[in-house]
């Protein structure tokens, strides 16, 4: 039998909290989303301010993130390096930058998905909740 971490849903909101702060520290209004490793959604905030849309990307990035066991800038950039095939995909439809997979031991057992900024600014939300683990 194998075993492994899952994040609780305290540790799912202090993610959001870690990548809050930096979104704070550059003023930033985003969503920041965290679902489990089969893209399950375990916790999601939007900043006052922050347009609607960005809670349904911020959702499907952290989803394709975690189901794809990378970060979405990899999809991202394989589609925009011509291989448009990607697209077509199952259950993989946050190909934007700024979702990241949460590993522990090795494992990926979480991922966190931010939108409502930069593609790069996303991304670097996204990083700082994941450097809460780490």
């Amino acid at each position: 039998m194998l075993s492994k971490s899952v994040l609780s849903l305290v540790e799912a909101n202090s993610m959001i909290d870690a990548a809050f702060a930096e979104a704070d520290q550059n003023a930033w209004k985003v969503t920041v989303a965290v679902v489990d490793d089969g893209g399950h959604l375990l916790a999601m905030r939007r900043m006052d301010g922050c347009a609607p849309v960005a809670a349904y990307i911020a959702s499907q990035k952290a989803r394709s993130a975690a189901l794809g066991r990378r970060e979405t800038s990899d999809y991202e950039a394989m589609i925009n390096g011509g291989r448009t095939a990607f697209l077509s995909v199952p259950e993989i439809t946050g190909l934007l930058e700024g979702g990241v997979p949460l590993r522990i031991d090795g494992q990926v057992v979480a991922a966190i998905g931010v939108s409502g900024v930069l593609p790069n600014q996303d991304a670097q939300i996204a990083k700082a909740g994941i450097a809460h683990f780490n």
